[in-house]
């Protein structure tokens, strides 16, 4: 993968938490810079960790399935991008959600999820995890900070088009992946 194509999935990665930082936004009324950094913080940490868990966890299976590690990368991209298109159709309302560190830690880990397994494909397309897990905190810390302020001036108005474009971006990327696996590109 070239360091492009990382820059890419962090960004389609950090849609999940973009949306929530919107809702996050919303329910800070006057907002202050630690209602900005706490969410950034807690999110671009678990979105570099994450793939970091399944990149080692990745790498143990790799050799045993690297004739068919394509097809699994295809898979998980598309699984994952389907989700976040589903997910930006749903109109859920939204409500105020707390700042505290449990609600936090739970939010990061839900929006973390799906980074596990992007680091499972990385481990099989042999991608330098370091590198990755860093660009991967660095852009969701920063998407998740726009996110919160955006999300205090502007609303709801975005959270839906954030999660399907990123929803879309890795299914294309899955699919660009599965071609050039099999075309040897």
């Amino acid at each position: 993968m070239t360091l492009l194509e990382i820059i890419i999935v962090a960004v389609c990665l950090s849609m999940d938490t973009f949306a929530v930082a919107i809702t996050l936004g919303l329910s800070a009324g006057k907002l202050r810079v630690r209602q900005v950094l706490i969410p950034a913080c807690y999110f671009g940490f678990f979105q570099a960790v994450m793939p970091l868990l399944g990149y080692f966890a990745g790498v143990n299976f790799a050799s045993r399935i690297q004739s068919f590690d394509h097809w699994i990368a295809f898979a998980l991209l598309g699984f994952i991008g389907g989700k976040m298109i589903k997910d930006s159709f749903t109109k859920d309302k939204v409500d105020a959600i707390s700042f505290r560190f449990h609600s936090m830690l739970l939010l990061a880990i839900a929006t973390s999820v799906d980074a596990l397994a992007i680091g499972i494909t990385f481990a099989f397309l042999e991608v330098g995890i370091f590198k990755a897990v860093v660009i991967i905190g660095t852009v969701t810390f920063c998407i998740t900070a726009v996110g919160v302020k955006i999300g205090n001036v502007y609303g709801a108005k975005f959270r839906s088009k954030a999660e399907f474009l990123g929803g879309a971006v890795l299914i294309i990327l899955g699919v660009k992946i599965l071609i050039e696996h099999l075309f040897h590109f």
